[in-house]
């Protein structure tokens, strides 16, 4: 059997360390990405992710993930970390979006909450303004984090979205269920966090390295 499908995008989130950096890197991770939201317990200071962004040159894109963030934040952000890609998180409007691309001359990916199919509507006003989209499960109420909550949907809504459409699928993924998650939305791109932790905010090398492994294992079936 042949495919022109491109390989999956992987993107390990909210790193923090070097030794978790290390782990996303040794797994084969297309894209690391870095939290600017202080009530997330993956949050990090722009000098900080700009030292660990240094070691990922080269070898992943870089994202720097805001929500709601002012152009003073974003501009420090940009010019001491220097992110491959910008992923806002928030309530972002289309047309702040389209503020953001155009003043940093960076690719932007637009975060969307989905719990029902009319969730999905919501990339529409966004298309032709970002260039990828990330789905991720509403936060559960009581929640101040609009990702990162461990939390997952229902991933066959995913069928009902355009041909082409580019995108990350992440919420609640883990070595247990990215098999199914990759079989039921099979996507471009996926994105995990808390899924590989031990605490919140804190990376587990070695869940880091069981999720990759399973990754390659759906692969296999896939194939097979």
């Amino acid at each position: 059997m042949t495919t022109d499908r491109k390989p999956l995008d992987i993107k390990i989130c909210g790193l923090k360390t070097d030794v978790a950096l290390e782990a996303a890197l040794a797994g084969g991770a297309s894209h690391v990405g870095f939290i600017f939201f202080p009530k997330s317990p993956r949050n990090i200071e722009p000098d900080a992710a700009g030292r660990l962004r240094q070691a990922a040159r080269g070898k992943a894109s870089a994202v720097a993930v805001t929500v709601d963030a002012d152009d003073a934040l974003l501009d420090r952000i940009v010019a001491v970390m220097a992110p491959d890609m910008l992923q806002l998180h928030g309530s972002e409007t289309p047309v702040r979006a389209a503020e953001i691309r155009a003043r940093y001359g960076l690719p932007v990916v637009k975060a969307v909450s989905v719990r029902t199919a009319s969730n999905l509507a919501a990339i529409e006003p966004y298309r032709g303004i970002v260039d990828r989209f990330l789905f991720d499960a509403k936060p559960p109420k009581g929640s101040e984090l609009p990702g990162g909550n461990g939390v997952s949907f229902d991933w066959s809504l995913l069928a009902r979205i355009p041909a082409g459409t580019d995108y990350f699928l992440s919420g609640g993924l883990n070595a247990g269920n990215i098999g199914e998650a990759l079989r039921v939305a099979a996507p471009p791109a996926i994105d995990i966090s808390s899924g590989v932790e031990s605490a919140p905010g804190v990376k587990d090398p070695a869940l880091i390295e069981a999720f990759f492994r399973a990754v390659k294992d759906s692969a296999k079936h896939r194939a097979a």
